[in-house]
């Protein structure tokens, strides 16, 4: 029996689990995540970059656009704190055209509306840009100093070794197979199968499905399954790919339906390591729509890839061909259902779709995008592809898709994350703060018992920032 229980062990999850037990907000919390270790799935198959706020409409992304801002300071605070690095490298969004050059112009506009200082965002000529990075071609860029570059899986690890010592209890390789009402809250039925892949010795705080028991008592052999169930007093679903479904499953968000896109990487040799400085990105032909160009990234490790693309799958484990075939009819049924359906018919979104599909099959098609900046790049040497990541969008009944955050609860005694992809992990420090507090004000979490300082700053210092104009 828990006070709260978190469904969901990526970094959103594992976040709130940081936040609620530190400030002794609920007695007891658990975490409750399928996978053998936290961050498994999007959290740890992204780029890794700590996002400046430029590419977020002010007022359409309000809550990302702010979260993404605090969250730069607050990542470099923590890592510091923890021994983690944290690559201070800037971003160059390029225009290769005039109408390119002209979105430049609205970027730079939002980014110091979300709270950029001017030296930290600047349009140059592509003749200027070649005193610092020659390799690119352009007609413009933005130049932001204000990025960074971390590894979100270890983060998330980190996070999680700080939630467990305040007291969370991560139940790993879990799945929560069937969430029911109950009078005093909530019952949910995990399922576990052994043995899993652990990327750690067990430690205080999280608990590996080893040598579990199932409901009748039995030990379980390895390879088996066996049920538990752990009650709660209140629900917090952050799973991510699958929480438009929990959340249909217990009537909420239900003129809503979730579409799923694998973003896919291809690696760059070492000797294309020094090509770029910084991350190079390139204005989004069409961003009403989840499809950005393929990117230049130098991650953390100064490693370099191209990507990622976003190839419609039907699943939001969807890696592989068996698992889009199992999940192909239901998600089918799901969409004709919705305002989806009007996506799925819209000749743009098709031509996408089919422009996606091709940069997945051709290796040539995806660097080509690229190349359009940096000339230089042979396909021939960029050999081996990189992990694959899945994020999950949002469409409205309108058959648009939503672009901010949505956050839904049943005024009872659950609350559900939706739609929190990119700039996701770069704000999910202030985001998980802005939650703990509107679930504090609402009563559904206790009151905080001390303000706890976390790294360099305190939690009421945090919500000052997130709410100040």
């Amino acid at each position: 029996m828990f006070d709260v229980v978190i469904i969901g062990g990526g970094i959103l999850g594992t976040a709130l689990s940081y936040f609620i037990s530190s400030l002794k907000a609920a007695d007891s919390v658990a975490v409750i995540e399928q996978a053998p270790r936290v961050a498994f799935h999007t959290s740890g198959r992204n780029t890794g970059k700590v996002h400046a706020p430029y590419l977020y409409n002010p007022k359409k992304k309000k809550i990302f656009a702010k979260t993404a801002f605090l969250g730069y300071n607050m990542w470099s605070e923590y890592c510091a704190k923890r021994g983690m690095p944290f690559k201070k490298d800037g971003v160059i969004e390029v225009a290769t055209g005039q109408d390119d050059a002209e979105t430049l112009a609205k970027y730079m506009k939002w980014g110091v509306e979300n709270g950029l200082k001017e030296e930290e965002i600047k349009i140059v000529s592509g003749s200027q840009l070649l005193r610092t990075e020659p390799n690119v071609r352009c007609e413009s860029a933005l130049v932001v100093s204000r990025e960074g570059s971390v590894d979100y899986a270890r983060l998330t690890r980190c996070v999680m070794d700080d939630s467990a010592a305040a007291g969370t209890v991560f139940l790993l390789g879990a799945r929560a197979a069937n969430i029911v009402k109950t009078q005093d809250g909530w019952s949910i039925q995990t399922q576990h199968r052994q043995p899993h892949e652990s990327g750690a010795a067990p430690h205080r705080g999280i608990i590996r499905r080893q040598g579990a028991k199932n409901t009748k008592g039995v030990p379980d052999n390895n390879g088996s399954t066996c049920n538990d169930t752990i009650q709660c007093r209140f629900l917090i679903n952050a799973a991510g790919g699958e929480s438009m479904d929990i959340a249909h499953d217990l009537g909420l968000a239900t003129d809503l339906a979730d579409v799923h896109f694998r973003g896919e990487y291809w690696k760059a040799p070492l000797e294309y390591s020094t090509l770029t400085k910084m991350s190079i990105y390139s204005v989004p032909k069409f961003p009403e729509y989840p499809f950005l160009d393929p990117h230049w990234i130098v991650r953390s490790d100064g490693r370099c890839e191209i990507g990622p693309n976003a190839v419609p799958v039907f699943s939001p484990y969807g890696y592989d061909h068996a698992e889009n075939a199992r999940s192909f009819l239901p998600k089918v049924l799901e969409l004709a259902g919705s305002g989806a359906i009007k996506t799925v018919f819209d000749t743009e979104f098709q031509s996408l779709v089919i422009g996606e599909i091709h940069s997945s099959l051709s290796k040539s098609a995806m660097i080509d995008r690229v190349k359009k900046f940096l000339p230089s790049i042979d396909p021939d040497r960029i050999k081996e592809r990189g992990t694959a990541g899945i994020r999950s969008s949002v469409i409205g009944p309108d058959g648009k898709f939503v672009p901010d955050v949505i956050l839904k609860d049943d005024s009872e005694s659950s609350f559900h994350i939706l739609n929190y992809n990119s700039p996701g992990a770069t704000g999910v420090l202030p985001f998980s703060a802005h939650v703990t507090d509107t679930l504090q004000r609402a009563g559904f979490l206790g009151a905080s018992k001390s303000d706890v300082r976390f790294g360099l700053w305190k939690f009421s210092e945090i919500i000052e920032r997130i709410y100040e104009k």
